[in-house]
């Protein structure tokens, strides 16, 4: 299948959630053979127009990053490739209307990964796109309603969580030298200073743990970690790649996540699957809850939620008389192989019913 992913930005120019999940999904299918190509702005050297990279075609719709560019030049650009579907995520949402109108003329359906709305964006040309999209992808229930209060028609929505590389949980070693962790990207939405607050009511018990990420919030975490008095027992590794990343899991007891703004609970996700108690703090912006509650979480899954740093710490002690895990197996359903063939099955679905019209 020819897969025509459309993003000014790519992992290559700016690093965010959504150019995170894009790239690792066309990896992915260029893994198993399929013909992906990104269109996009030019981050390589030289004005040749496209570049080849990991089995993926990079197709530059325009060489400035200027957006108005790439919306006038990315119906020619959708023409020379000739995609059997083309992935497009909702922000910015001008790209993916110019995607959408393109697509209508060439005959070719569009599939919108909504991950979140993004502040300044149009609520009426959201609409317009959550309705006029030939299917729509959500990373979470919480994200999927979202989108149909944009008045996207229910069948129209699929859940597809973010993957993760299961064979990697399986045969890493474990790292012992921590015993609670906190992992993500250290931004304004990281609420890190629920889970150092938390460990400042426990400063009389013997334990270690990890602020694992990078960002704009960092020294502030660090500098809350001095004023509470706990900077020796905290450590700030920085960000870490998923090698480095899952020992420190796997050897951890419990995983806290405390995030306002959470399309989808990633790290978290990892680290239950490294066997850790999670412990999510409810945010109503944050589809956490999604893992943890009863109602939602799969089998043996350990954790549960809290909503102020004072119950976060007892329930840190609670789960002290758990069991150390290392892996819960039931996780390997968001291993990369079942969630990229959602997808695949997902296109397939949208070509047949397109040729329909």
């Amino acid at each position: 299948m020819r897969v025509a992913f459309v993003s000014l930005y790519t992992l290559h120019t700016r690093d965010t959630y959504v150019t995170r999940r894009l790239a690792r999904l066309s990896g992915l299918l260029a893994e198993r053979g399929h013909d992906v190509h990104v269109l996009c702005g030019r981050w390589w050297d030289g004005s040749h127009p496209t570049f080849e990279q990991d089995d993926i075609t990079y197709r530059a719709v325009d060489g400035d990053f200027s957006s108005k560019l790439f919306v006038s030049k990315l119906p020619f650009a959708l023409r020379r490739t000739d995609p059997d579907v083309v992935h497009v995520p909702n922000s910015p949402v001008g790209h993916a209307r110019a995607a959408k109108t393109a697509c209508r003329l060439l005959r070719t359906p569009v599939v919108v990964d909504w991950w979140a709305d993004r502040v300044g964006e149009s609520d009426s040309d959201y609409r317009k796109l959550a309705r006029s999209a030939d299917a729509l992808v959500a990373p979470s229930e919480t994200v999927k309603t979202v989108v149909r209060g944009h008045g996207a028609p229910e069948d129209a929505v699929s859940v597809i969580p973010p993957s993760i590389d299961f064979e990697l949980v399986e045969s890493a070693t474990p790292d012992d030298q921590v015993d609670y962790v906190y992992s993500r990207r250290l931004d304004a939405d990281a609420n890190v200073e629920t889970f150092l607050l938390a460990l400042a009511e426990l400063r009389e018990r013997e334990w270690n743990a990890a602020v694992i990420g990078s960002g704009p919030a960092l020294d502030d975490a660090k500098r809350t970690a001095r004023d509470l008095r706990i900077e020796d027992r905290v450590a700030f590794p920085g960000e870490l790649p998923e090698a480095e990343r899952v020992p420190i899991l796997k050897g951890a007891h419990v995983f806290a996540q405390t995030a306002t703004h959470e399309p989808f609970a990633t790290e978290l996700l990892w680290g239950l699957a490294c066997g850790c108690v999670g412990i999510a703090e409810y945010q109503t912006d944050s589809a956490a809850h999604e893992l943890i509650e009863r109602k939602s979480r799969l089998p043996d899954t350990r954790g549960s939620m809290v909503s102020s740093p004072q119950e976060l710490a007892d329930e840190i002690v609670d789960a002290e008389r758990l069991a150390h895990r290392t892996v819960n197996a039931n996780y390997d359903r968001y291993d990369h192989d079942p969630v990229t063939d959602c997808y695949l099955d997902l296109y397939e679905a949208v070509v047949d019913d397109y040729g329909f019209f």
